[in-house]
């Protein structure tokens, strides 16, 4: 019996995350995922320590806080952050931003992403609107299970 593949689109707190990589496909290396995030929306404030995280602006524009300086990111831009570094984005203007997001080896966001989110068809273009806001509890526990830490914005 072989076991059926494993959903690659989800939506995760508003964004869309289409996973063109998991780790298990790449010797535990990295995660590639191409995201889709409305206005205003985005990341908080975090940090995790033992995966390095990188992000290039495909589409629309991206505000970064990195380490606390602030970074306004536009199609074609690449954004590093160092390991354990605390950082958060969120897309700007009018219309939604699409951004690959690489995190090595990508284990933890992995899981993250894939645990706070829902599997959608892959065809899905777009996330649809949230219903309420996200069950912080559950968002706080496995970014917790997973190493990672959630910060207040006052941290950053």
């Amino acid at each position: 019996m072989t076991t059926p593949p494993r959903p690659r689109t989800y939506e995760t707190l508003g964004i869309l995350m289409k996973f063109h990589a998991f780790p298990e496909e790449v010797q535990g290396k990295y995660c590639l995922v191409e995201a889709v995030v409305p206005p205003g929306l985005g990341a908080p404030p975090n940090h995790h320590a033992g995966e390095t995280e990188a992000f290039h602006v495909l589409d629309g524009e991206i505000e970064f806080m990195v380490n606390g300086e602030t970074i306004l990111a536009g199609p074609g831009d690449h954004v590093r952050v160092p390991d354990g570094a605390p950082h958060a984005f969120a897309a700007k203007g009018d219309k939604p931003a699409r951004v690959l997001i690489l995190n090595a080896p990508g284990l933890m966001h992995d899981r993250f992403f894939t645990e706070i989110g829902r599997p959608v068809p892959d065809d899905t273009a777009a996330p649809a609107p949230m219903d309420g806001p996200p069950d912080l509890a559950r968002v706080m526990a496995v970014a917790q299970e997973v190493g990672m830490t959630l910060m207040a914005p006052a941290e950053a």
